[in-house]
């Protein structure tokens, strides 16, 4: 079984080699530190599970990449690994296409068997979290209990980049040169934010991304 670990803490990444590797049937066959890193990594060696920390800074969030790994790379089984105990962020990593939720405190006999779980199929939620958005998730309720403004339904990928950033302060042109395109796009993605999400001012979005959790991506 092929793994590649991300996490931009290399003690980390470090030391969950040490463990998985030390068992017969895996091997970390590459690590990364960011979302387009584990993306590159995905590409180059095509393993059959990803274990990816949710938030890493200042780079491209495990949120995002797994939602583009996901969709680009079907055989790859992704476990991500955080410290939020959250059912939001349970709910919306699996929505993005993960197969496997664990925390980093669990027992590295839990991480072995959550890798091995997903790598079979199945899904896997770590016995710390809450149950009741996965079900909410495999029988959704047909009663719009939803706000029409989660932004993880109506805002794309790039959207999702972009806001969080907003909201912590970045300038446009400080956006455009981290994601590599013109000032004009990000005030395009900008503009249409603030519409769909019905926003008029940068305090309102700052507001609804503290609410929404989008800061910690």
């Amino acid at each position: 079984m092929k793994l590649v670990i991300a996490d931009d803490h290399a003690v980390v990444r470090t030391g969950f080699s040490m463990i998985l590797n030390y068992q017969e049937d895996m091997e970390v066959v590459a690590t990364a530190a960011d979302g387009l890193e584990a993306y590159q990594m995905v590409a180059k060696h095509e393993p059959d599970v990803l274990i990816m920390d949710l938030s890493m800074p200042p780079g491209e969030s495990g949120l995002i990449a797994t939602g583009k790994i996901s969709e680009d790379f079907k055989n790859t089984k992704i476990l991500i690994l955080t410290m939020f105990d959250d059912e939001e962020y349970l709910f919306h990593v699996l929505r993005n296409g993960a197969k496997g939720y664990i925390l980093k405190n669990a027992p590295d006999e839990e991480l072995i068997h959550a890798v091995r779980t997903i790598h079979r199929g199945d899904m896997y939620i770590d016995s710390k979290v809450t149950s009741s958005l996965v079900n909410e998730l495999v029988n959704p309720k047909q009663s719009g209990e939803h706000s029409t403004k989660d932004p993880f339904k109506i805002l794309s990928q790039r959207e999702l980049e972009i806001l969080p950033l907003i909201a912590k302060g970045y300038g446009n042109k400080e956006i455009a040169e981290k994601l590599f395109v013109s000032v004009k796009t990000i005030e395009a993605h900008k503009a249409r934010i603030m519409d769909k999400l019905e926003l008029k001012s940068r305090p309102e979005l700052v507001e609804y991304a503290m609410k929404k959790k989008l800061l910690d991506f």
